[in-house]
């Protein structure tokens, strides 16, 4: 599957300082169906966990932002 960042999630990743190569790695490994999608994962080098939200369509996942979670989060999905 392509993977592309919006310009808001550049945006974001800069301004956090959260590593695009992470963020890309992150979408790598998941088998994403069709749909909005919200990530949370823990990442060694980082204070909270990072927040990724994605939409699937056409076998192209879109970044829609990326963040670090600063609420307490209950489940990663």
């Amino acid at each position: 599957m392509k993977i592309k960042l919006s310009r808001h999630a550049r945006r974001r990743a800069k301004l956090y300082k959260i590593p695009e190569s992470i963020i890309l790695g992150i979408l790598d490994n998941m088998a994403l169906a069709e749909g909005k999608h919200a990530i949370v994962r823990e990442i060694e080098g980082f204070e909270y966990p990072l927040k990724i939200v994605a939409m699937v369509e056409d076998n192209v996942i879109t970044v829609i932002t990326n963040y670090p979670l600063k609420k307490r989060h209950e489940n990663s999905i």
